[in-house]
């Protein structure tokens, strides 16, 4: 299973990559929008961890370019009532490995994760 992660910070895509590979995921990487349609139009993507805040773009503006794939929001800022699962930042490892096996278990089924 391949995932994208989208993030302007580079700590938050390098911790995502390393722990995701080690736990045997493809992991790609995007610092902007246009980096992650490119990824998108360039293979497979099965899940995406998609940042709200990518400078001066908003993360949102992806979510219907996604076709049916998996994604669940990155973010610092505190949000309720989202139909999509959110990862706040900063993270734990463990929350981060269940965010994707829910977004992989997603995947799998063909149906969008939620909540």
């Amino acid at each position: 299973m391949r995932v994208l992660v989208v993030d302007d910070d580079a700590s938050i895509r390098l911790l995502c990559r390393v722990n995701l590979e080690l736990r045997g995921y493809a992991v790609a990487e995007a610092a902007t929008l246009a980096q992650a349609r490119e990824m998108l139009a360039g293979g497979a993507v099965h899940a995406v961890l998609l940042d709200l805040a990518l400078g001066a773009d908003d993360g949102l503006e992806l979510l219907p370019e996604l076709g049916g794939v998996p994604v669940a929001l990155l973010t610092g800022r505190e949000r309720q009532g989202d139909a999509l699962p959110v990862l706040g930042k900063p993270f734990e490892l463990d929350e981060l490995f269940s965010t994707v096996e829910r977004l992989a278990g997603a995947a799998a089924t063909g149906r969008l994760a939620s909540g």
